[in-house]
């Protein structure tokens, strides 16, 4: 068969010289016209930092396949180290392997069609407008990430792979490897370009981060952030579409033969789009790293934090219970931070909760936030008993704490006490990433809602309460999963309380005989009572098994989390001076209160997550007896 010479398709308008693409032209329709692509949602938030640790990684083996391929040996990419240590990527990429895959065959099409970039590259920006400008990058770079990928893996597995192999003869791969000396100006070429798309990525993502935490404290007038609003679109414009050049000069490499020669053109556009990208990084005033460097010395919550923690003959102040490691109050730096305020009586319950919210934080790319235990003791009475009571706390915290509360000088306590009102009870103040007080207290919107209440402020405590109603979901979320199914299937919900044995009797197998009569699916679920020991609720618990009375929760912490989410409840309404007389939750809440606070039972329904029913044990029995009546 005859050998085909292929030419890279001409990447329109990429002449340094073209106003148009310069990075420092003033053109303002083709910036309008990127601007007009962009519309965000809340709801598409991206983990950006993870996805893009997985991209340099793929480009980092890459780098090394390529630089094996051109020596002619394969073997030096399997000594690389493995630099992804990501917890979860089934979590990372939920709901986007599907978008990444239709970026990557939008490029794919680009490539083997040879049509305008620069309309690719708007087509691009219209499926991502929901998206942030950093994910936009980041998305359509994990999909260049996945083709690249596959370009040197094929390549670098070719010899000894026998599948791999007839993937290379297919992508005409093996000429390639075979006369790879041909072809090295062009992979240098895309190989460099690559790095200029990721650092100017990165930068992008790095502000991106600054201006979605701090926009509240800093007008868009202030000059970096005035300078990287105007030109981030621009920059990302120019990420793209060099990605779609690199992708299209790829796609020539995986369809030529040996015959092919890169041209010192197709070489030069490749290192002119590399060269644009560049001087966003370090060309005035599009400078983007200075903007970056010169915002963070705004935000800076670490003044705040070393007046609190003293740390002058100790750079590591700082210690992660389970782990043992050690850190300075560098770690912190334009975080939220939680500050956990609490004496030694911290309960394990209290712990467990606090750790099950705090590592749910990973689950969700828009909410990250740094927890650091500060125990409150006083220094005249310290020995080595309450020494040992601390390190078994710090122990089961996979938190921050200070590694020795007698750091926290006698000064910071009293501010703690007087200012911050704590007083023997546990107070979570949350301090927004320039180290201000955004809420004094934020262990109960912690409570009520968990993550959903980030960033923890007043204002977000007010506005979810605002958009708030009675439902079961506020009374159970978090505490057992199966509550949110049966409302789902739109089930009847019976929660009880209480701990008298003999009206429990009563009251289950009278319930279960009027459902069985009245042809409903109901759900009968023991709460317990908040007064009850951990002692009581077990013994309890073990008759209810045994006599099959209902379903129960095995773990005391889920009855104990159920009783002071209600107290929580009742705390956070109070702040806001509301009352049973102009509150319909609290008035609930305080009527379920009143009964757990009774020597009765008590009993609410719920017909899926709306509430049908409520009595207490003395009605309630009364109630089916007219029933059977």
């Amino acid at each position: 068969m005859a050998s085909q010479q292929l030419v890279a398709p001409k990447l329109k308008n990429v002449n340094m010289r073209d106003k148009r693409t310069s990075p420092q032209s003033d053109d303002s329709a083709l910036v309008r016209q990127i601007r007009e692509t962009h519309s965000p949602g809340r709801s598409h938030s991206v983990n950006v930092n993870q996805i893009l640790q997985v991209i340099e990684e793929i480009f980092h083996r890459a780098s090394h396949s390529t630089a094996g391929v051109l020596v002619g040996t394969r073997e030096l990419a399997a000594t690389v180290e493995d630099r992804t240590t990501l917890p979860s990527v089934d979590v990372l990429f939920h709901g986007l392997s599907y978008l990444i895959q239709k970026i990557y065959c939008e490029i794919s099409c680009q490539c083997s069609g040879g049509g305008d970039v620069h309309a690719t590259t708007m087509e691009l920006l219209r499926t991502l407008s929901n998206y942030s400008w950093e994910a936009k990058v980041v998305l359509t770079l994990a999909a260049f990430a996945v083709y690249y990928g596959e370009f040197w893996l094929v390549a670098q597995l070719c010899t000894s792979d026998p599948l791999a192999k007839s993937v290379a003869i297919l992508k005409q791969l093996s000429d390639i490897v075979e006369h790879a000396a041909s072809v090295k100006p062009q992979i240098e070429a895309i190989d460099n370009l690559i790095k200029a798309i990721t650092n100017v990525t990165k930068c992008i993502v790095e502000y991106g981060e600054m201006v979605r935490l701090e926009s509240h404290y800093i007008s868009e007038d202030t000059p970096p952030l005035s300078i990287a609003l105007a030109h981030i679109p621009a920059a990302a414009y120019w990420v793209i579409r060099g990605i779609l050049a690199s992708a299209s000069h790829v796609a020539i490499l995986a369809g030529s033969r040996h015959e092919y020669i890169a041209s010192t053109t197709e070489v030069w556009e490749l290192s002119s789009l590399a060269h644009k990208l560049k001087t966003y990084m370090t060309t005035s005033p599009v400078n983007l790293r200075i903007a970056v460097d010169i915002l963070s010395l705004h935000l800076d919550n670490l003044k705040n934090l070393r007046a609190l923690i003293s740390h002058k003959d100790d750079a590591q102040p700082l210690q992660i219970g389970t782990t043992k490691s050690r850190h300075s109050l560098e770690v912190l730096r334009r975080k939220h931070v939680l500050l956990l305020i609490t004496d030694l009586s911290l309960s394990n319950e209290e712990i467990v909760i606090l750790d099950h919210i705090y590592r749910e934080q990973q689950n969700r790319a828009e909410v990250e936030y740094a927890i650091v235990w500060l125990p409150v003791v006083d220094p005249n009475t310290w020995d080595e008993k309450k020494r040992f009571k601390f390190e078994e706390l710090k122990s089961k915290m996979q938190w921050y704490a200070v590694h020795d509360p007698l750091i926290i000088e006698p000064p910071v306590i009293k501010f703690i006490r007087n200012d911050w009102h704590f007083d023997k009870k546990k107070i979570i103040v949350s301090l927004d990433p320039q180290g201000r007080v955004s809420s004094l207290n934020a262990v109960h919107m912690l409570w009520v809602w968990g993550n959903v209440a980030f960033p923890f402020t007043d204002e977000k405590e007010q506005a979810l309460w605002n958009a708030e109603s009675w439902r079961l979901q506020l009374v159970a979320d978090g505490i057992d999963p199966d509550i949110l199914d049966w409302i789902d299937k739109g089930k009847y919900i019976c929660l009880y309380g209480g701990d008298d044995l003999e009206w429990i009797r009563k009251f289950t197998v009278r319930a279960k005989a009027v459902a069985g009569l009245a042809g409903i699916s109901l759900e009968l679920i023991y709460v317990g009572r908040s007064t009850s020991t951990r002692e009581r609720i077990r013994k309890v618990n073990k008759v209810i098994e045994t006599e099959k009375l209902s379903r129960f929760w095995t773990e005391y912490t889920s009855n104990w989390f159920f009783w002071s989410r209600m107290d929580s409840m009742r705390c956070s309404k109070a702040k806001y001076h509301k009352t049973v007389e102009n509150d319909e939750i609290l008035k609930e809440v305080m009527t379920l209160l009143s009964y757990d606070g009774s020597d009765q039972g008590w009993v609410m329904v719920w017909k899926g997550s709306n509430e049908t029913a409520r009595a207490n044990g003395q009605l309630t029995l009364h109630t089916f007896d007219e029933f059977d009546a």
